[in-house]
């Protein structure tokens, strides 16, 4: 169980620590700066939204014949320990030959859908971790009060925020096509 792993230790956690914790299906486990960040596991909307937004990317990097895919909830290695994105876009080539991590140099677009439980690092933390390790882009998506879009793109290290709220399309071609209402992504 985590909490005696988590109980038993003592000093900074290091990635290796948190990739030998034994696997708890009620939570995510992630580090920043030798702590670690416990969220829950997401509830059913989130799981929805995250479902059709995997499967819209999947058909627009298929159909743009990129060299890249999308994953859900895997190990992202960042400068200052490991984080678990909800979706992450990343070069194939990469991702066929990673095992229990990704490096974020392998990361083209970081995606989190946001949790009343997850809101604020969502918001504030996570965005400047991804834009130290030099992710190009990071997306984030909430469902509430109406379902909005944020597509950040990393400029002079701090992401410049494009929001398309729900009526309206993403009209993406860069990094890649894609045609996106986010009133999609939650029926």
């Amino acid at each position: 169980m985590v909490s005696v792993a988590v109980t038993d230790h003592s000093g900074p956690w290091t990635v290796d620590d948190v990739l030998a914790l034994p696997v708890d299906p009620r939570h995510r486990i992630e580090l920043v700066g030798g702590a670690l960040l416990m969220s829950s596991n997401p509830g059913v909307p989130h799981q929805r939204a995250s479902s059709r937004l995997w499967a819209l990317l999947d058909a627009a990097l298929a159909a743009g014949h990129a060299s890249y895919e999308v994953l859900e909830a895997v190990n992202v290695i960042v400068p200052d320990g490991l984080l678990i994105p909800d979706l992450v876009v990343v070069d194939a080539a990469a991702a066929a030959e990673a095992s229990i991590t990704l490096s974020a140099h392998d990361v083209l677009v970081a995606i989190e859908i946001a949790s009343p439980s997850t809101r604020v690092t969502d918001q504030k933390m996570k965005p400047s971790l991804y834009a130290a390790a030099g992710i190009s882009h990071y997306w984030r998506f909430e469902l509430e009060p109406g379902p909005r879009l944020y597509l950040g793109h990393l400029e002079r290290g701090t992401y410049v925020d494009r929001l398309v709220q729900a009526g309206e399309t993403t009209a993406l071609t860069d990094p890649f096509s894609l045609d996106l209402d986010p009133a999609a992504l939650r029926r």
